[in-house]
C-alpha cells in the first residue's frame, strides 16, 4: 500500500513538473533570444551557448522605452485604484445595504462579463474620439475600469456575503457610518480578495493591446504593449532587440505575481468559491 501511494506520489510530481517546464519553455525561448547576439538569433538552438547582455544595453537607451514604461504605469494604477474604489463600493451597497432593484442592478454589472473587448472596440473607439480622448490617458484609464468592476464586483460581492452580519452591527452601534464600517471593518477581513481584484486589474491593462493601439496613435502616449509594434521594422534584423523588449514588458507582471501569490490565491478562493 506504502509503495503504491509513492509510486502514484511520484508520478503526480513527475506530472506536475512536465506541465510546468511545458508552460514554460515559451518564456525560457524568449528570455533566451533577447540574450542572443543578431548572428545567433538565426541559430537552430534553443539555449545559446554565449548569451549577452547587450541587446538590453542597446534597448533601455531608445527614447520611447521609458515614456511608454511610465505611460502603462500612469494607466494601470490609476484604473487599479478606480476598479478597487467603484468595486467596493458597488459590492458593499449590493451585499449589505436595501439597495432598489439590487437584484437587477448586479445581473446587469455581470452581465458586462459576457462581453469580449473585441465587440466593443468600434462602439468604444467612435465615443472615445466623440469625447475627444483619443491620444489622452483617461481614453484608456475609463474603459479599462469599466471593464474591471464586473470582476471586481463578483469576487468583493462574494467575499462579503460570506463574513458574518454581526462585525458590522457592532460597528454601528458603536457610531460607525456605513463608509467607516466599509473601510476599517471589511476591507481589512477581506484584503485577500481585494488584492486579487488589484493584480487581476493590473495585468489585464499592463497587457492590453487592442483598444490602446486603436486609441493611442502618437507615439508619445502609447503603452508598453505598443512598443514591439513600433519597433518591429528597426529590429528586424536583430531579433534579440525584440525579444529584449518583450521580455522587460512581461518581467513586471510576473514579479507582481511572484510577490504576491500566496495572497491571490487565498483571495480568489474566498471571493470566488465562498460567494
Amino acid at each position: 500500500m506504502l509503495r503504491v501511494s509513492l509510486t502514484s506520489r511520484s508520478l503526480a510530481y513527475a506530472v506536475v513538473i512536465l506541465a510546468t517546464l511545458l508552460s514554460l519553455l515559451p518564456t525560457i525561448y524568449m528570455a533566451d533570444m533577447s540574450l542572443r547576439g543578431s548572428v545567433q538569433s538565426f541559430n537552430p538552438v534553443l539555449i545559446s551557448p554565449h548569451p549577452s547582455l547587450h541587446n538590453y544595453a542597446k534597448v533601455i537607451v531608445q527614447p520611447h522605452l521609458l515614456g511608454s514604461f511610465l505611460n502603462s504605469v500612469i494607466v494601470s494604477l490609476s484604473s487599479v485604484l478606480l476598479t478597487v474604489v467603484f468595486g467596493l463600493l458597488a459590492s458593499f451597497a449590493l451585499s449589505r445595504l436595501r439597495v432598489v432593484f439590487g437584484t437587477a442592478a448586479l445581473l446587469l454589472i455581470l452581465s458586462a462579463l459576457m462581453l469580449p473587448l473585441a465587440a466593443l472596440l468600434v462602439p468604444l473607439t467612435v465615443l472615445l474620439r466623440v469625447l475627444g480622448l483619443t491620444n489622452n490617458y483617461f481614453g484608456l484609464i475609463g474603459p479599462y475600469t469599466a471593464l474591471g468592476i464586473p470582476f471586481a464586483v463578483v469576487v468583493l460581492k462574494g467575499a462579503m456575503d460570506a463574513l458574518p452580519k454581526e462585525l458590522e452591527e457592532a460597528a454601528v452601534v458603536d457610531g460607525a457610518t456605513p463608509l467607516r464600517v466599509l473601510a476599517r471593518v471589511i476591507v481589512p477581513i477581506i484584503f485577500p480578495s481585494v488584492l486579487v481584484v488589484v493584480v487581476w486589474q493590473f495585468l489585464f491593462c499592463w497587457n492590453e493591446f487592442f483598444l490602446a493601439l486603436v486609441v493611442m496613435t502618437q507615439n508619445q502616449v502609447k503603452t508598453l504593449p505598443l512598443i514591439p509594434l513600433y519597433y518591429e521594422g528597426p529590429f528586424m534584423t536583430n531579433p534579440g532587440q525584440l525579444f529584449a523588449i518583450l521580455t522587460i514588458l512581461s518581467m513586471v507582471p510576473m514579479i507582481v505575481y511572484a510577490l504576491v501569490q500566496r495572497w491571490f490565491v487565498s483571495g480568489l478562493m474566498a471571493g470566488s468559491l465562498k460567494g
